[in-house]
């Protein structure tokens, strides 16, 4: 069994995959209607991807606190620096809990929290 994608419905498709392709660097590898007002996105190059749905006539979202998607970077001064230029809050970290990983946590334009993740050698 693979783990194939983990979905988000968001308010602004657009916006959501500007964000996804300009900070976390994931592609569009399928975009397609599912059904009238449907937009879906599937990104990613991985065995992974992340589905993002905008239904026209839904525009709530949730969340919650207790979710979030992890992403490893090679260096996490430079995320950090690019993550500011951007414009983008540092929703908490840089936090490293042992010598061998430190992280930050950002939110996507729906409040999705996301883990930026340095490990150290």
């Amino acid at each position: 069994m693979n783990f194939s994608w983990s979905t988000l419905r968001v308010k602004n498709l657009e916006e959501s995959i500007k964000f996804y392709a300009d900070v976390l660097g994931l592609e569009v590898v399928n975009r397609f209607k599912g059904g009238l007002g449907t937009d879906i996105a599937f990104l990613g190059s991985g065995e992974t991807k992340i589905e993002l749905i905008c239904d026209g006539e839904c525009r709530d979202t949730n969340v919650g606190c207790d979710i979030s998607w992890g992403f490893e970077v090679k260096s996490l001064d430079e995320t950090i620096a690019m993550v500011k230029e951007k414009g983008i809050n540092i929703d908490s970290g840089p936090i490293q809990p042992n010598p061998h990983i430190r992280f930050i946590f950002i939110k996507d334009p729906d409040g999705m929290r996301i883990q930026l993740a340095e490990h150290i050698a």
